[in-house]
Order: structure tokens, then sequence, then C-alpha cells
């Protein structure tokens, strides 16, 4: 059976394929409309649909709209409740309309397709099944606790529940206005940095503070010892000055992020604690976007109850394209298979690349072993932008659309975030070789495929990879398994001419721009920004070589 998953109403609008259980496609449609997250999340933007990334899943299987059994869109407007306080009080019923009338805008976005197989499912089941159906399982057993918490859904802000047989048990919800998510956003926003998209550079700044506000936020947000949380109003103002867009970070900012991101910790290793005794299942699957939070999910990983944690790579709103299909997949009595990676994107032959240089008239070569070339390149100290295989479902850069760097040079973070347009107190984040990650790398869960967790970094270490190291001592890890052949060729050739296994990988896009996906993409960032190497499937452009004369 064929089932399309869409998610459109609050940001990140994307879409999902499943057939036959098994994911064959997801994408975000920043990666094609080139608006980064999509969309605007505003209340009058929920009709906008995922267009693109929907035609292309279903133009990679193969399928037309009337080929499919179901569509899922992760929002049911029905949850809504007229009486209870509302968060967006002049436009939650322009999102509702929307939401109820979602099935005839798929219809026209997708001729053929009957109105009457659109599903709403609730936005927080969506998240559920993104994470309990999609992880791997562990010594053979897939029953897991599931715990989802973002800024909001229809009417709540978290799920707890647990996956037993495929089937979904909902424990608790968290009804609004509560939400660790919201009041997590109102401090991103009054930090100057932009809601719903900004929160990793909160999480980023608190490790440059100390939680000297920890007691009032414990005062206002704190545990309901039924699996549920009280979040009352904050005067963020009341401890540090609403910053501009533009102004200087000050140390009471870096506090105020630093006291926030401890608190939401601590809330949330109670409220799995609380999940654990209420299960008595071992493995804990997390989705929504506040699972984006590696610091806390580190903690929730090495100090809460569970033995193993899985978090999906596509966390935010994004992932509930794919949740919902799996949701419907598994209601329809489809074997739903786990996620075994996060290339779920598109990609091209080696043929469409070469007409993609060729068209852009770039002086470009295929060396005998791309691996090698481009460690050659990084061991030389040279900026390489890396387009390998499909892109990623997800919001990191997982060594498919990634800029890469040699992290033995201290001097590569700012090279990096000057690239990037990035402050300077965001770190990057290392890649390297399962087998080889625990010498290195400390505290944390290994193996970390999706760069979900941080890691200490062994002390004998920290001085040889410096543009690896954050300010306190960690690093937010990817490791790579020897099935990802091009990437650990690459890694095991920059080690040979080094001796450090371990490279820099950040997202291939500059400033306000989503991640490169196509060969148009990766030749635009290539030609704006100051790197050095473009290593697109089997070629190489060299930055040394490109003229005006194009090839001969």
């Amino acid at each position: 059976m064929r089932f399309l998953g869409v998610n459109a109403v609050f940001h990140d609008p994307a879409a999902a394929l499943v057939v036959d259980g098994s994911t064959v496609a997801a994408a975000e449609e920043e990666r094609f409309s080139r608006r980064k997250h999509g969309k605007r999340p505003v209340p009058f933007s929920a009709w906008e649909l995922p267009e693109q990334a929907m035609r292309w899943c279903l133009e990679t299987a193969g399928l037309t709209s009337a080929d499919l059994d179901g569509v899922a869109y992760s929002y049911d407007p029905s949850l809504v409740k007229p009486e209870q306080e509302r968060l967006d009080p002049a436009w939650e019923d322009l999102r509702t309309l929307y939401a109820q009338r979602a099935p005839n805008f798929l219809a026209t976005a997708l001729p053929g397709l009957d109105p009457d197989r659109v599903r709403h499912v609730p936005h927080h089941v969506a998240h559920a099944a993104s994470a309990g159906l999609a992880a791997p399982p562990a010594g053979g057993e897939r029953d897991c606790a599931v715990f989802t918490a973002d800024g909001r859904g229809e009417d709540a802000a978290h799920l707890a529940g647990a996956y037993r047989g495929g089937e979904l048990e909902v424990l608790a919800r968290q009804a609004l206005p509560h939400s660790l998510g919201l009041v997590y956003e109102d401090l991103t926003d009054h930090l100057g940095f932009q809601r719903s998209s900004d929160e990793y550079k909160v999480m980023a700044l608190a490790s440059s503070g100390t939680p000297r506000f920890i007691g009032a936020m414990r005062e206002l947000i704190a545990p309901t010892g039924d699996g549920g949380v009280r979040v009352e109003p904050v005067d963020f103002a009341a401890f540090a000055k609403r910053r501009d867009r533009d102004a200087e970070v000050t140390g009471a900012h870096a506090d105020l992020a630093a006291s926030m991101q401890q608190r939401l910790e601590e809330v949330l290793l109670d409220l799995v604690a609380w999940l654990h005794r209420e299960t008595g299942l071992r493995r804990l699957a997390m989705a929504g976007g506040v699972a984006l939070n590696c610091v806390a999910n580190t903690r929730i990983a090495a100090e809460g109850p569970f033995e193993d944690v899985w978090v999906q790579p596509a966390a935010g709103d994004a992932g509930t394209a794919l949740g919902g299909a799996l949701h419907l997949a598994q209601e329809a009595g489809e074997d739903v298979s786990p996620m075994t990676g996060a290339d779920l994107g598109r990609g091209w032959s080696e043929e469409e690349l070469a007409a993609a240089l060729e068209e852009a008239r770039l002086d470009y070569e295929r060396p005998a072993d791309i691996a090698d070339t481009v460690a050659a390149a990084l061991a030389r100290d040279e900026l390489v932008a890396w387009f390998q295989g499909r892109s990623e479902y997800g919001p990191r850069a997982l060594g498919r659309r990634s800029l890469l760097a040699n992290p033995t040079n201290a001097d590569n973070l700012d090279r990096i975030n000057g690239v990037k347009g990035r402050e300077s107190f965001r770190p990057v984040a290392p890649i390297v070789p399962a087998d080889r990650a625990g010498e290195i790398f400390t505290r944390g869960p290994l193996p970390s495929p999706y760069m979900l967790f941080v890691h200490d970094v062994a002390e004998r270490w920290r001085g040889r990879i410096p543009a690896a190291v954050h300010t306190d001592g960690t690093a937010r890890v990817q490791t790579v398994e020897e099935g990802d052949e091009l990437l650990s060729r690459l890694l095991r050739r920059f080690e040979a001419r080094t001796s450090v296994p371990v490279l820099i990988n950040t997202s291939l896009n500059t400033a306000g721009r989503p991640m490169v996906d196509s060969p148009r993409d990766a030749l635009e960032c290539f030609g704006s920004s100051p790197v050095d190497l473009l290593a697109i499937g089997p070629f190489v452009v060299r930055r040394s070589r490109l003229s005006g004369e194009g090839r001969d």
C-alpha cells in the first residue's frame, strides 16, 4: 500500500512516501523552494502546501496521485477546543479552517487525488509515529516508550506514551498553554533570534553562560508529577534586556540562556523518569522540536532511566510528514520497517552531475579516487564543499550536503563561521568512524549517527582537534559506519595523512539559506563562497582553476 504524509500547518512543510511499510522518500519543501523553513511560521501561511516535495516523492517512486491509498495530514482540526485559552486569538480560526479544508487543497495540488483519502492525523501522534515506528530495533526489540515535545499541536504541547506491538498507547498529553517548547521559543525571540527557527542558537549560547537565574526558572517551570508540566508566563526582561537582532550578545543574555537550558533539562529528566515508571520499557524514542536539543538529549541518555534512547533525525515538524504516513501504514496492517538512514531526499546520477557542470562551463576533473583527492585537500587545510548521494531529511548535514574542514587548525572554526555568516559562539560538528569514536569522545551515547547528542572530547584529543571542540569541552558528534563506504574511505584517507580520524562537518549553505540540495544549488553556493574545492559526485571543481573562459 502507498501512503503520502504531509506537514503544512506551522512550519517546515515536508512530504514523505511510505510504500509497503518502507520509507522510500522524504523531503522538506525548503530544499526545492530555497526559502528557509519553507515558509513563515504564521497562521495565515497554513494554506501553503509542500507541493514540490509532494510531487517529487510521487515521481521518485513512479506513482501518480491516483495510486495513493491514503494521505496523512499531520494536524487534526477537530482537536482544537474553542473554549481553550488560545495562543493566537486573532488567527486560530483561520488556521483551523485551512486544516479542515486541507483535503480539497491537496486534491487541487495533486490532480487525481480523491479528497476522501486524506486523513487528519493528530500532530503529536504523527511525531510519535515518526519516532516509535521508525526507531531501529535494539536487541531485536521494537517496543518502546515514546516522548514528543514541541511548541504546540492542536491543543497539546507534548505527548508521552508507548508503542507495544506497533500500537500507540497515550499515557499523558500536556494541554496548552503550558508548553516547554513555547517558553523556549519565547526566549529565542527575546534574545533577538528567530522564533521556531533559531532555538539551537540559544542552546549553543547557553554553554557560554552561568545559570544564575535557575531559582526563578524553577519557580516558573515545574513538572506536575503526572507526566505534565506547569509553565507560568516568564518576564524575560526582568533578567536580561530584550536584544535587537543585530545588537551585541551580553553576558546576561548568555546567563539567561544557560538558566532556561538547565531548567529544560531538569524538567525533561523528570518527565522521562515518570514515563519509565509508567511503562517499564527499556527503550525510549523521541521526536518534536524539543528533541533537537542535543544537550538535553545527552542528559536524558546519561542520567535518565532508559537503557537506549533514539531520536528521530527529522525531529522537528518536518518529521510529522513521515510519522503521518507511517501511522496510516500501521493502521492499515502494514509491517512498518524502521528507518535505515536519513538520506531520503533527492539524488543525481553521474551523467546528470556531469551535464550540470558542462552547462555551467566549469573546468572540472574526475580523479581516480574522489575520497583520496578530497582528503589531500583537507590535509592542506582547504575548505571542501561535499555533495554526495541523496540529500538528508532533517536539519543536520550528515555527509551528503556538507562543508568539510580540517579539525586540527583552530582557525577553521572562524573560517567556517565566516563562510556561513554564523555567530562566533556556535560550534561545528566532528565526524568520526564509529569504531574510533570511543577513544576520542566520552560521555554520550555511541554510536551517534545523526548528531543529536553531545560528547565530551577526551582531554588528550582537545589540543589535536581544536576546531571541533566547543567552549565547554564538548562536541556534537556524528559517527560513520563502515557501510557508509565513501565517507568512511574519506576519513581513512585523511587519517593516513594527518594521524587524525576526524573531520569538521557542517551544513553546506550560507546564512539564511537552506542546505543545498540540487547540483545548481551546490554550484551557486560554491561560486559565491570562499570554499577551495567542490566535490560533487565523482567530480572535483577547484577554485584555483576557475576562469571566466570556462572549459575549452
